[in-house]
C-alpha cells in the first residue's frame, strides 16, 4: 500500500513539474477520437474493430397478437406477449357485489380480504409469499362490482409455481374461522376508514350507482354493510363460490408468458381440479342485465361516451404538477376557471358489459350547492349541443395517448386482456381501438348525449344538503334549454 502510495504521488509531482506524463499504452477511445487530429467517423458506418450487433428477431404480428384457448371445462386461457425477465399471470373471475341479490350483500369483498391466505398446500399467507419470493414475485387480489383478480407478478421462471399458486388459492382456500375473524376486523377498519377519509370520491361513486340502479346487479352494495359482517361464515361463502367459482366464468391471464407453456400449466393445475367446497351440481346464476332506473345506456356507445368524458374532463381546483393536464377540457373552461369558488368540478365514466354511467362530481361551500348544482346541470344540457371539431380531435388524441401510455404498463395489459376476454371471449388490439376513436364524429357525440339527457338523472349527495334542490327541480333543469333550476322557496326549505 505505502508503495502504491509513493508512485502515485511521484506520478503528481512529474505531472506538476512539468515532467514527461508516463505512458501505459495507448489510449483506446482516443483512437475514434471526433477531435481535429483525429479522423472522424460517420454514424451512418460501423465502428472499426466493435463487433456486428446481433438483434433478436421480432415478429410484428406475434408482438400485438393476445392468443386465446378454451380448456375442456370451459376455462379460457389468454396470452400477451411482452419482453422482459418478468410476467403477470392472474385468474378472473366472473364474480362480485352485482351478483349478490340472492346472498347476504358483502361476500365478494369478505373473499377479497381473504385472497392469498392459507389453502390445502400451503398453511399460512407467509409460506405463500415466501414461495413468490424465490421467483421475486408479489401478489394482490382486487374485487370490482362484475371481476375478482387473483394477480401475481413474478420472474417468467416460476409460471409453473405461479400458476399451481393461483389454483390453490382460488380453488382450495381453508377459510378458517381464525381468517375469517380476521377479515370482520379488516372490512369493520376499512368501514370506518372510508366514513372518516376527506375525499369523498368512493362514498360519492357506491350513492350514484345505488341511485341509477336501485336494487339491482351493479346497483347492490359494492362494500359489505356492516349488519352483514358477523353473517358472514364459512358456509355462505362456500355457497356463493360453488355458483361463481367455475371453469367457464374464469380466465387464466398471463403478459410476458409462451402461450403454449401457460396453456400446459393450466391443463395441469385447473383442468378438472376439484375445488374445495365440491362440485356446483345445479349452478344457480344470477344473469340480470343491469337495469338503469330511468334507461339503460347501449355497450355499442362505449367510445362516443368515453370520448365525451374525456371532452368534459375537470379536476381540482389546484392542479397537482403544474398546469397543462386537461386544462382545455369543458369543466375546467365553463366551470373551475370561472367560479373561482368550486373546489372540484370532474367527469368519471363507470363502464360494465351491459351498461354504464357518465357522471359529474362536484364540490363546493354547502352555502353555494344550489348554483353548483345549476352550473352542472348546464354543462350536461350543452353535451347536447354544439360540438366544436378542435375540442372533439383534442379529446381523442388525448383518449388514445392515455390508452397508449397505460397499455405500456404490464399489470396494465394483463388486466386488459383479462376482462376482455372474460367478457367477450376475445379481445380488441389496442390499434382497433384508436381507430374506433379516431372514427367518432361530432354527430355521434351529440347522440349518445341527447339519449342520455332524455332519461331520469341519478344524484348523490354528501355533507351538508341544506340548500339543496329537490330532486324533481333538477330534472325540470335537465329538460330546460339553459339548464336553469325553478326560482322557487321551495329549494331552501
Amino acid at each position: 500500500m505505502a508503495a502504491a502510495v509513493l508512485a502515485a504521488a511521484r506520478l503528481l509531482r512529474g505531472a506538476r513539474a512539468g515532467g514527461s506524463r508516463p505512458r501505459f499504452g495507448p489510449p483506446a477511445h482516443r483512437q475514434f477520437s471526433s477531435g481535429g487530429a483525429y479522423p472522424s467517423v460517420p454514424l451512418s458506418s460501423p465502428l472499426p474493430g466493435v463487433p456486428k450487433p446481433v438483434f433478436a428477431a421480432v415478429d410484428g404480428q406475434e408482438k400485438f397478437e393476445t392468443k386465446v384457448t378454451r380448456l375442456d371445462n370451459g376455462l379460457q386461457v389468454a396470452s400477451q406477449n411482452k419482453f422482459g425477465q418478468f410476467c403477470t399471470v392472474g385468474i378472473l373471475v366472473n364474480s362480485g357485489s352485482r351478483y349478490e341479490a340472492k346472498y347476504l350483500s358483502g361476500i365478494a369483498h369478505f373473499l377479497e380480504k381473504l385472497a392469498f391466505s392459507s389453502t390445502a398446500r400451503f398453511d399460512s399467507k407467509d409460506e405463500i409469499l415466501l414461495t413468490l419470493e424465490k421467483h421475486g414475485g408479489i401478489c394482490d387480489c382486487q374485487t370490482s362490482r362484475d371481476t375478482t383478480m387473483y394477480a401475481v407478478s413474478a420472474d417468467s421462471k416460476g409460471l409453473d409455481t405461479v400458476v399451481g399458486l393461483l389454483a390453490e388459492v382460488t380453488l382450495h382456500p381453508r377459510l378458517t374461522d381464525e381468517e375469517i375473524e380476521m377479515t370482520r376486523m379488516a372490512v369493520q377498519f376499512e368501514l370506518e376508514d372510508l366514513n372518516m377519509r376527506p375525499d369523498p370520491e368512493p362514498l360519492l361513486t357506491e350513492m350514484i350507482h345505488e341511485a341509477a340502479y336501485r336494487g339491482n346487479t351493479v346497483g347492490l352494495h359494492r362494500f359489505c354493510p356492516i349488519e352483514n359482517i358477523p353473517k358472514i361464515n364459512q358456509e355462505v361463502l362456500h355457497s356463493y363460490l360453488r355458483n361463481y367459482y367455475t371453469p367457464d366464468r374464469m380466465v387464466l391471464a398471463g403478459v410476458g408468458v409462451e402461450h403454449e407453456h401457460l396453456v400446459e400449466c393450466a391443463k395441469k393445475y385447473l383442468l378438472g381440479a376439484q375445488p374445495a367446497w365440491g362440485s356446483a351440481g345445479a349452478v344457480d346464476v344470477d344473469r340480470s342485465v343491469a337495469q338503469y332506473t330511468g334507461g339503460i345506456v347501449k355497450e355499442e356507445d362505449f367510445i362516443p361516451f368515453a370520448v365525451l368524458n374525456m371532452m368534459m374532463g375537470g379536476g381540482g381546483s389546484f392542479s397537482a404538477g403544474g398546469p397543462g393536464k386537461g386544462m382545455f377540457s369543458r369543466l375546467y373552461l365553463n366551470v373551475l376557471n370561472r367560479h373561482h369558488w368550486m373546489y372540484n368540478a370532474t367527469s368519471y365514466h363507470h363502464s360494465y358489459e351491459d351498461t354504464g354511467l357518465l357522471c359529474i362530481h362536484a364540490s363546493a361551500d354547502p352555502r353555494q350547492v344550489r348554483e353548483m348544482v345549476e352550473i352542472i346541470t348546464k354543462e350536461f344540457i350543452l353535451m347536447g349541443g354544439t360540438v366544436d371539431t378542435v375540442e372533439l380531435e383534442r379529446a381523442k388524441t388525448q383518449l388514445m395517448s392515455m390508452l397508449m401510455m397505460n397499455l405500456e404498463s404490464r399489470p396494465v395489459i394483463f388486466e386488459d386482456v383479462g376482462r376482455q376476454v372474460l367478457a367477450t371471449q376475445s379481445r380488441k388490439l389496442p390499434q382497433e381501438l384508436c381507430m374506433l376513436i379516431r372514427n367518432v364524429k361530432p354527430d355521434d357525440i351529440r347522440r349518445v348525449a341527447s339519449k342520455m339527457l332524455r332519461g331520469k338523472p341519478a344524484v348523490a349527495a354528501l355533507g351538508d344538503l341544506t340548500n339543496l334542490p329537490t330532486y324533481e327541480h333538477i330534472q325540470v333543469a335537465l329538460s330546460s334549454r339553459d339548464g336553469r333550476l325553478p326560482r322557487t322557496y321551495r329549494l331552501f326549505r
